[in-house]
Order: C-alpha cells, then sequence, then structure tokens
C-alpha cells in the first residue's frame, strides 16, 4: 500500500506542473494567475474522476454494507491523501498571483507570512476540511475500523462526483464564458450532482445501514455508533454550507442575465 501512497505523491504534482507547462507555452496570453487556476481545477476534476469510479465499484462489490471489504478502499485513501496536502499549496498559489494581479501596487511581489496568514483566513474552511480528511479520517480508515464499513466508505468517494462540475464552471468563466448555455447548462448540473451526491448521500447511507439490521431510516441514527454520527455530522456541514453558497451564485447570475447588459454594471455583483 506504500506504492499507492508515493504514486500519489508523484502524479498529482506532476500533473499540476505538467499542466502549468503546457498552459503557460500554448496561451502565452494568459497571466500566471489564470494557468495556476485552471490547472488546480484539472488536477482537481481528475483527482474527483478517480474518486467517484473507485467508490462506485466499491459499492457496487459490496453486498453486506457492514462486512464486505475491497482492497480499493484502502488502497484509494492512500492514494488520494497526497492529494490533499497538494491541493492546500495549488489552492494557496491561486490565491497569490489572484491577490497580485487584482492589486498590483499594493500586493507583496513575493511570498510571506502574512500572505500564508490572510490566505487561510480566507479559504479555512477548505483548508480545514482537508487537513480534516488527511489527519482524521485518514488514520480512521486505515488503522481504526477494524476493516468494516467499506461499503460507506465507498460512498463518501463518490460524493466527489460534482467537483469536476465545479471545476469546469470555474474554467468556463475564466475564459469569459460565462453567459454561454454550456456555463448555465453545467451550473444545473453542479446543484443537482452537489446537492445529490453530497448531501443526499448520507440519508442513503442511513437507510442502506437501517436495511441491513431490519429498521426504518428514522431509527438508523440511534442504532448506529455515536462516532459515526459525528463522522458523518463533520462530512456533512460544511457541503450544507458549501451548497448554499452555490445557491447564492446561481442566484446572482441568473438576476444578473436577467438584467441583461442594457442595464448597466452599477448593480453588477463584486464577485462571480
Amino acid at each position: 500500500m506504500l506504492k499507492a501512497f508515493i504514486c500519489g505523491a508523484v502524479v498529482f504534482p506532476g500533473l499540476y506542473y505538467t499542466f502549468r507547462k503546457i498552459l503557460k507555452s500554448a496561451l502565452t496570453h494568459w497571466s500566471d494567475g489564470d494557468v495556476v487556476l485552471v490547472s488546480e481545477r484539472l488536477v482537481s476534476a481528475i483527482h474527483a474522476v478517480v474518486s467517484t469510479a473507485s467508490g462506485v465499484i466499491v459499492v457496487t462489490s459490496c453486498r453486506d454494507v457492514i462486512t464486505d471489504s475491497h482492497w480499493l478502499v484502502n488502497g484509494f485513501a492512500l492514494f488520494g491523501a497526497p492529494y490533499m496536502a497538494h491541493d492546500i499549496y495549488a489552492m494557496y498559489m491561486s490565491y497569490f498571483h489572484n491577490r497580485r494581479s487584482k492589486d498590483p501596487s499594493g500586493a507583496p511581489s513575493g511570498h510571506s507570512l502574512q500572505t500564508v496568514r490572510d490566505f487561510l483566513l480566507k479559504d479555512w474552511m477548505m483548508v480545514l476540511h482537508h487537513l480534516t480528511l488527511l489527519l482524521v479520517f485518514l488514520p480512521i480508515v486505515l488503522f481504526f475500523r477494524g476493516g468494516l464499513g467499506d461499503f460507506f466508505i465507498g460512498c463518501l468517494f463518490i460524493a466527489e462526483f460534482s467537483t469536476p462540475f465545479v471545476s469546469l464552471g470555474r474554467i468556463l468563466i475564466q475564459l469569459g464564458l460565462d453567459n454561454t448555455m454550456l456555463h448555465k447548462i453545467n451550473g444545473a448540473i453542479v446543484l443537482l450532482s452537489f446537492f445529490t451526491c453530497r448531501i443526499l448521500i448520507f440519508p442513503f447511507m442511513y437507510w442502506m445501514y437501517g436495511r441491513r439490521f431490519g429498521i426504518p431510516l428514522y431509527k438508523a441514527p440511534f442504532h448506529m455508533p455515536l462516532h459515526c454520527n459525528l463522522g458523518n455530522l463533520v462530512i456533512l456541514t460544511p457541503q450544507i454550507y458549501w451548497f448554499n453558497l452555490l445557491l447564492k451564485k446561481a442566484k446572482r447570475l441568473y438576476l444578473r442575465q436577467k438584467r441583461g447588459p442594457g442595464d448597466g454594471h452599477k448593480d453588477r455583483p463584486k464577485t462571480d
């Protein structure tokens, strides 16, 4: 299994730097901020595709949701772990270049502790989410489950299904295609896939757990061990927060497009 970890530590940073080099060479008019943001999103989408595929294989292979196991659970957990650490770095690089491009006179010319602090304050929830998965849930998956519950870990892998569409939306905005039909369709898919795979997946897991023990859905949380409920709550809470942000963003875009370009920029939202 150490090979899976080493492979992930090579693949994700390697893809990131490869994309940066290709984009910088192919799109010479792009700024460094454009390049690092799109590179980050492409790597994120690839990780999500592999995660979703692994989750589907695990879920469809486990007939008993408690005792059945699949090697991909530990394998992908180790392979994907370096991505969590790498993505924090990639997000920081995107923040750094975006900040410098927006305020070239006031933003620092180089990296500093203040820049890192500002980044952590801005994206603290995403950073905390990544660190929690890496430092808390990874050890639980590998060492403290006793080989039980691979089905539910597979469900959590599938939660990444919405990520490629989120990344595509950011890339379309970067390309200036945020007013196209493709962006609108992708936005609808983002909302549907995020709600289904990151929020409804939790009632589904409780329902499957209840089926296993012959109890109704509403009794399943009271039958499940407390630490499992707490773990689900820790993962679910930021998903609800981010889904609320997606809804607000979709509402802003809808209202902006409804007003049309002839209404001027007086009431245009400051952030898209």
